[in-house]
């Protein structure tokens, strides 16, 4: 308990984050289920913010940013543990890539290297902007940055909305799976077999633009701060951004492979992440 009050508060998120990573890692040798990660996603940001929250000395600019780290995390807690990520419900992503990658030594590298260690080490460099607020000793902190976490809030809500739309629309196309009745306005994308309408008109991922513009607006309000890139944590985001768009390209392989009409779709709402105009026609 000691150390963890008195040494060096990243010095111990990166020893935290390396107890889960190996943590993982067993677990899915053991359990054939390579999801622990995604698990965590939700949960060690939200404790690795508060700790560093706790070791200022329970600053506010560092609280501040904490408490908006949590709202996005009971944000994704909930829409992932309501699609049953919590009950033994493994990242179809991993499922299929288990069938591209058939050498069992080959998998179990890239649970180590990537699924394991690579995503443990993203949470602690996209959470690097709340550590580097722990130096800001001041309590008077500036207008931009509250309109930058504020900013952040509003991104959440807007995935929580986007959520709730994707939502609706599975529970309708599971209604008619199973011959029961759901509202008539899902049918065309049911036929489908994917959600087209609402704010999945505008782009085919819409939340991943809530989920990159949060934590670039914790980075901007560590920035407003510092106005040093570097020092306030800017590679956090930039690759937590690269990762985030490589793994739509995956989905969406995926996706064209499986559902028909997805090229066409494609066409149309031309944005793959960020809300923009359709094409028309």
């Amino acid at each position: 308990m000691v150390f963890v009050t008195t040494a060096d508060m990243f010095f111990v998120v990166c020893l935290w984050a390396l107890g889960f990573a190996v943590t993982s890692f067993v677990f899915g040798i053991v359990t054939k289920d390579y999801s622990w990660i995604d698990r965590l996603w939700s949960i060690l940001p939200v404790g690795f913010a508060w700790y560093y929250a706790y070791r200022s000395g329970c600053a506010l600019a560092p609280c501040a940013a904490a408490a908006a780290v949590t709202f996005w995390g009971i944000r994704l807690t909930f829409n992932f543990s309501r699609k049953g990520g919590y009950n033994g419900i493994e990242d179809y992503r991993w499922s299929y890539l288990r069938t591209k990658v058939t050498n069992p030594v080959l998998w179990q590298l890239f649970n180590f290297f990537f699924i394991s260690f690579f995503q443990t080490g993203l949470f602690i460099l996209f959470t690097y902007p709340i550590y580097s607020l722990t130096f800001y000793s001041s309590d008077s902190l500036p207008v931009l940055f509250w309109v930058f976490l504020i900013l952040g809030i509003a991104l959440v809500c807007y995935e929580f909305a986007c959520d709730q739309q994707h939502w609706n629309f599975h529970s309708a196309k599971k209604a008619a799976k199973e011959g029961r009745e759901f509202p008539e306005k899902f049918s065309s994308d049911v036929k489908k077999g994917f959600f087209t309408h609402g704010f999945f008109s505008l782009s085919r991922h819409p939340a991943y633009f809530g989920e990159l513009g949060f934590w670039w607006t914790i980075w901007l309000s560590a920035f407003s701060l510092t106005w040093n890139p570097v020092l306030s944590g800017l590679f956090g985001p930039v690759l937590l951004t690269i990762i985030i768009i490589g793994s739509t390209f995956l989905a969406e392989s995926i996706s064209s492979s499986k559902y028909p009409e997805y090229k066409n779709y494609k066409k149309r709402v031309i944005s793959m992440i960020i809300p923009w105009f359709p094409k028309k026609g």
